[in-house]
């Protein structure tokens, strides 16, 4: 079975652009360069544009088919998972929009997490689903990566992390913002049991998850022009009042500045990390 035949069995396909009004679905736009791309040729390609290299985002299960060994994903904790308790609610209750954002992109929350392969080198892994409200970190993010960290320290395995999210979760309040610190724990915790971390930024990663588990590997790669920030451009060109560069917080941007170790075009991600975990055995 093809990539593109599995992924249409198994995934939610979830390309940004406006469809095109062709039946069948067959086509879409790249948001990039706007030209008209076969969606089949498009997901065979790992859902990179051919004309531009633009990176189209990717829900989990199809991150999962293009970076790990085939069917040696174990997904643990998966039924974790949100709930109001804050009676939180604006045009409608948070426990709504869970509901939704789980129809939507059939998972539990905005991350998920287990054991998987890449290349025949054994980590635990965690990958977040911009999909899934922005993927924006609440409690169960936070506890799931957490645990996951305990899994790599029980069972003595490398971790990999790949963020991609707008932040805290609004509707949990300070319980989200909490979440940081709970990561951060995390992580000292996996480096004094000498564990490798990698931490794989994808488009975008902000806000507090940035400003915790997803800027504290021991490597740190990023997809070609992914957004890696904290605050947002123009929030803080308003507080400095100074215009920034074109393009402040892109990936390319980020690494001449020294925050991240290397970009890497999502065809060879998977050997990247496979070398990365080979070097850490």
């Amino acid at each position: 079975m093809s990539i593109a035949e599995w992924l249409a069995k198994k995934a939610h396909i979830d390309i940004e652009p406006d469809k095109l009004d062709i039946p069948g679905d067959l086509q879409t736009k790249c948001l990039a360069c706007g030209e008209v791309l076969f969606r089949k040729m498009l997901i065979e390609n790992q859902k990179v544009c051919p004309h531009c290299n633009y990176h189209f985002r990717l829900t989990c299960s199809e991150r999962l088919a293009f970076t790990t060994d085939a069917d040696t994903f174990k997904e643990f904790n998966q039924n974790l998972e949100s709930t109001n308790f804050l009676k939180f609610k604006d045009t409608q209750p948070y426990s709504q929009r869970i509901e939704q954002a789980q129809k939507r992109s059939g998972i539990k929350d905005a991350i998920i997490t287990g054991i998987a392969e890449i290349n025949g080198h054994k980590n635990v892994i965690s990958i977040m689903d911009f999909g899934f409200m922005g993927g924006s970190m609440g409690s169960v993010v936070g506890e799931k990566f957490s645990l996951a960290v305990e899994t790599a320290i029980k069972k003595k395995l490398p971790l990999i992390s790949m963020s991609n999210s707008g932040g805290a979760r609004m509707q949990e309040g300070i319980i989200s913002l909490m979440q940081m610190a709970k990561t951060s724990a995390a992580i000292k915790q996996l480096a004094d049991a000498g564990l490798f971390y990698i931490s794989v930024l994808l488009d975008p990663t902000t806000g507090g998850t940035t400003a915790s588990f997803a800027m504290l590997g021991d490597v740190h790669l990023s997809e070609p022009n992914a957004l890696i920030g904290f605050a947002g451009k123009r929030v803080i060109e308003q507080t400095i009042r100074q215009k920034l560069p074109k393009y402040f917080q892109r990936a390319e941007f980020v690494q001449q500045h020294g925050m991240i170790d290397k970009i890497v075009h999502r065809h060879e991600l998977k050997l990247t990390l496979g070398r990365l975990l080979e070097y850490a055995e």
